[in-house]
Protein backbone atom coordinates (compact mmCIF):
# COMPACT_ATOMS: atom_id res chain seq x y z
CA UNK A 1 0.00 0.00 0.00
CA UNK A 2 1.47 3.34 -1.00
CA UNK A 3 1.68 6.22 1.45
CA UNK A 4 -0.72 9.12 0.85
CA UNK A 5 0.66 12.06 -1.08
CA UNK A 6 1.58 15.06 1.03
CA UNK A 7 1.75 18.66 -0.14
CA UNK A 8 5.32 19.95 -0.23
CA UNK A 9 6.09 23.56 0.53
CA UNK A 10 8.14 25.35 -2.11
CA UNK A 11 11.73 25.94 -1.01
CA UNK A 12 11.56 29.66 -1.83
CA UNK A 13 8.54 31.94 -2.25
CA UNK A 14 8.69 35.56 -3.37
CA UNK A 15 6.07 37.66 -1.58
CA UNK A 16 5.26 41.19 -2.68
CA UNK A 17 3.11 43.77 -0.92
CA UNK A 18 1.71 46.63 -3.01
CA UNK A 19 -0.51 49.60 -2.26
CA UNK A 20 -3.95 48.03 -2.52
CA UNK A 21 -6.16 47.67 0.53
CA UNK A 22 -5.96 44.20 2.05
CA UNK A 23 -2.65 44.25 3.91
CA UNK A 24 -3.97 41.85 6.61
CA UNK A 25 -4.02 39.16 3.91
CA UNK A 26 -0.40 39.82 3.01
CA UNK A 27 0.86 39.93 6.60
CA UNK A 28 -0.95 36.72 7.50
CA UNK A 29 0.39 35.06 4.36
CA UNK A 30 3.93 36.03 5.35
CA UNK A 31 3.39 34.60 8.82
CA UNK A 32 2.05 31.32 7.41
CA UNK A 33 4.83 30.94 4.85
CA UNK A 34 7.47 31.36 7.54
CA UNK A 35 5.58 29.00 9.83
CA UNK A 36 5.46 26.37 7.08
CA UNK A 37 9.23 26.50 6.69
CA UNK A 38 9.37 28.22 3.31
CA UNK A 39 12.19 30.61 2.54
CA UNK A 40 10.65 33.99 1.79
CA UNK A 41 11.97 36.78 -0.42
CA UNK A 42 9.94 39.84 0.58
CA UNK A 43 9.67 43.07 -1.38
CA UNK A 44 7.17 45.90 -0.94
CA UNK A 45 6.34 49.25 -2.45
CA UNK A 46 6.28 52.65 -0.69
CA UNK A 47 2.50 52.64 -1.04
CA UNK A 48 2.41 49.28 0.77
CA UNK A 49 4.21 50.90 3.70
CA UNK A 50 1.42 53.45 3.96
CA UNK A 51 -1.30 50.79 3.77
CA UNK A 52 0.43 48.59 6.37
CA UNK A 53 0.49 51.47 8.83
CA UNK A 54 -3.13 52.44 8.12
CA UNK A 55 -4.69 48.96 8.13
CA UNK A 56 -2.43 46.96 10.48
CA UNK A 57 -0.68 49.65 12.53
CA UNK A 58 2.52 48.05 11.25
CA UNK A 59 5.60 50.05 10.30
CA UNK A 60 7.48 48.47 7.41
CA UNK A 61 10.97 50.01 7.51
CA UNK A 62 12.24 51.70 4.37
CA UNK A 63 15.68 50.08 4.67
CA UNK A 64 15.65 46.37 3.71
CA UNK A 65 18.21 45.44 6.37
CA UNK A 66 16.12 46.99 9.14
CA UNK A 67 12.98 45.37 7.77
CA UNK A 68 14.61 41.96 7.60
CA UNK A 69 15.72 42.08 11.23
CA UNK A 70 12.43 43.43 12.58
CA UNK A 71 10.14 41.12 10.59
CA UNK A 72 12.28 38.05 11.30
CA UNK A 73 12.16 38.80 15.02
CA UNK A 74 8.42 39.53 14.95
CA UNK A 75 7.48 36.24 13.28
CA UNK A 76 10.25 33.98 14.57
CA UNK A 77 11.97 33.38 11.23
CA UNK A 78 14.99 31.15 11.35
CA UNK A 79 18.40 32.46 10.33
CA UNK A 80 18.48 32.77 6.55
CA UNK A 81 14.76 32.05 6.15
CA UNK A 82 13.73 35.64 5.30
CA UNK A 83 15.35 38.04 2.85
CA UNK A 84 13.94 41.53 2.29
CA UNK A 85 14.86 43.40 -0.90
CA UNK A 86 14.39 46.98 -1.97
CA UNK A 87 12.00 47.61 -4.85
CA UNK A 88 14.88 48.93 -6.96
CA UNK A 89 17.38 46.20 -6.07
CA UNK A 90 18.19 44.81 -9.51
CA UNK A 91 20.90 42.54 -8.10
CA UNK A 92 18.38 40.54 -6.07
CA UNK A 93 18.31 36.87 -7.13
CA UNK A 94 14.59 37.00 -7.89
CA UNK A 95 15.29 39.52 -10.67
CA UNK A 96 16.74 36.85 -12.95
CA UNK A 97 15.44 33.71 -14.56
CA UNK A 98 18.77 32.09 -13.72
CA UNK A 99 17.85 32.09 -10.02
CA UNK A 100 14.06 32.36 -9.69
CA UNK A 101 11.94 31.55 -6.69
CA UNK A 102 9.80 28.42 -6.79
CA UNK A 103 6.59 30.47 -6.60
CA UNK A 104 5.42 34.04 -6.06
CA UNK A 105 2.42 35.86 -4.63
CA UNK A 106 1.54 39.54 -4.88
CA UNK A 107 -0.79 40.06 -1.93
CA UNK A 108 -2.41 42.52 -1.95
CA UNK A 109 -2.00 43.41 -5.61
CA UNK A 110 -2.91 46.91 -6.75
CA UNK A 111 -4.46 47.49 -10.15
CA UNK A 112 -1.38 49.50 -11.11
CA UNK A 113 0.94 46.58 -10.36
CA UNK A 114 -1.42 44.14 -12.06
CA UNK A 115 -1.54 46.30 -15.17
CA UNK A 116 2.24 46.70 -15.24
CA UNK A 117 2.75 42.94 -14.97
CA UNK A 118 0.18 42.35 -17.72
CA UNK A 119 2.06 44.80 -19.96
CA UNK A 120 5.44 43.22 -19.20
CA UNK A 121 6.89 46.53 -18.01
CA UNK A 122 9.22 45.03 -15.35
CA UNK A 123 10.07 48.55 -14.19
CA UNK A 124 10.86 47.57 -10.58
CA UNK A 125 11.74 44.41 -8.66
CA UNK A 126 8.11 43.45 -7.96
CA UNK A 127 7.16 43.65 -11.63
CA UNK A 128 10.38 42.00 -12.77
CA UNK A 129 10.08 39.10 -10.30
CA UNK A 130 6.52 38.49 -11.51
CA UNK A 131 7.72 38.67 -15.12
CA UNK A 132 10.33 36.02 -14.29
CA UNK A 133 7.64 33.74 -12.88
CA UNK A 134 5.61 33.99 -16.08
CA UNK A 135 8.50 33.43 -18.46
CA UNK A 136 9.87 30.55 -16.39
CA UNK A 137 6.36 29.07 -16.09
CA UNK A 138 6.34 29.00 -12.32
CA UNK A 139 3.36 29.67 -10.05
CA UNK A 140 2.36 33.34 -9.83
CA UNK A 141 -0.61 34.20 -7.62
CA UNK A 142 -2.08 37.70 -7.79
CA UNK A 143 -4.52 38.83 -5.08
CA UNK A 144 -6.18 41.96 -6.51
CA UNK A 145 -8.28 44.05 -4.14
CA UNK A 146 -10.47 46.52 -5.99
CA UNK A 147 -14.18 47.03 -6.51
CA UNK A 148 -15.94 47.65 -8.80
CA UNK A 149 -13.71 46.42 -11.61
CA UNK A 150 -13.41 48.33 -14.85
CA UNK A 151 -13.14 46.73 -18.28
CA UNK A 152 -9.41 47.57 -18.20
CA UNK A 153 -8.96 45.72 -14.91
CA UNK A 154 -10.83 42.69 -16.22
CA UNK A 155 -8.93 42.63 -19.51
CA UNK A 156 -5.61 42.77 -17.65
CA UNK A 157 -6.70 39.89 -15.40
CA UNK A 158 -7.77 37.81 -18.39
CA UNK A 159 -4.47 38.51 -20.14
CA UNK A 160 -2.52 37.38 -17.08
CA UNK A 161 -4.68 34.30 -16.57
CA UNK A 162 -4.00 33.30 -20.17
CA UNK A 163 -0.27 33.84 -19.54
CA UNK A 164 -0.37 31.39 -16.63
CA UNK A 165 -0.98 33.54 -13.55
CA UNK A 166 -3.60 32.68 -10.94
CA UNK A 167 -6.02 35.55 -10.30
CA UNK A 168 -7.28 35.11 -6.74
CA UNK A 169 -9.49 37.96 -5.50
CA UNK A 170 -9.86 37.96 -1.71
CA UNK A 171 -13.42 36.62 -1.69
CA UNK A 172 -14.05 34.75 1.58
CA UNK A 173 -16.61 31.98 1.85
CA UNK A 174 -19.16 31.79 4.63
CA UNK A 175 -20.08 28.10 4.60
CA UNK A 176 -17.90 27.40 7.65
CA UNK A 177 -19.64 30.17 9.65
CA UNK A 178 -16.69 32.50 10.33
CA UNK A 179 -16.95 34.34 13.63
CA UNK A 180 -14.18 36.90 13.25
CA UNK A 181 -12.31 39.02 10.75
CA UNK A 182 -9.29 36.78 11.36
CA UNK A 183 -11.31 33.79 10.17
CA UNK A 184 -12.21 35.62 6.96
CA UNK A 185 -8.58 36.52 6.41
CA UNK A 186 -7.50 32.92 6.99
CA UNK A 187 -10.03 31.67 4.44
CA UNK A 188 -8.42 33.76 1.71
CA UNK A 189 -4.85 33.06 2.81
CA UNK A 190 -5.60 29.34 2.79
CA UNK A 191 -6.61 29.58 -0.88
CA UNK A 192 -3.36 31.41 -1.69
CA UNK A 193 -1.30 28.79 0.15
CA UNK A 194 -3.10 26.05 -1.79
CA UNK A 195 -2.14 27.66 -5.07
CA UNK A 196 1.47 28.05 -3.93
CA UNK A 197 1.56 24.39 -2.87
CA UNK A 198 2.22 25.19 0.79
CA UNK A 199 0.79 22.92 3.47
CA UNK A 200 -1.45 24.52 6.08
CA UNK A 201 -4.25 23.84 8.53
CA UNK A 202 -6.06 27.17 8.49
CA UNK A 203 -9.53 25.73 8.37
CA UNK A 204 -11.76 22.82 7.40
CA UNK A 205 -12.02 21.78 3.78
CA UNK A 206 -15.30 21.20 1.98
CA UNK A 207 -16.55 17.65 2.48
CA UNK A 208 -13.75 16.78 4.88
CA UNK A 209 -14.39 13.38 6.42
CA UNK A 210 -16.55 12.15 3.54
CA UNK A 211 -13.65 10.37 1.84
CA UNK A 212 -12.91 7.89 4.61
CA UNK A 213 -12.14 4.38 3.27
CA UNK A 214 -15.04 1.88 3.41
CA UNK A 215 -15.20 -0.50 6.34
CA UNK A 216 -13.52 -3.88 5.89
CA UNK A 217 -15.68 -6.22 3.90
CA UNK A 218 -17.95 -3.54 2.49
CA UNK A 219 -18.39 -3.82 -1.26
CA UNK A 220 -18.54 -0.78 -3.52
Amino acid sequence: MTAPQTRRSPATVTLAFTGASGMPFGIRLLECLLGAGSRVCLVYSPAAQIVAKQECDLVLPARPGDAQREIAARYGARHGQLAVFGREDWMAPIASGSNPADAMAVCPCSMGTLGAIAAGLADNLIERAADVMLKERRPLVLVPRETPLSAIHLENMLKLARAGAVILPPSPGFYDHPRSVDALVDFVVARVLDQLGVAHALGPRWGEGRLAPPEHGTSL
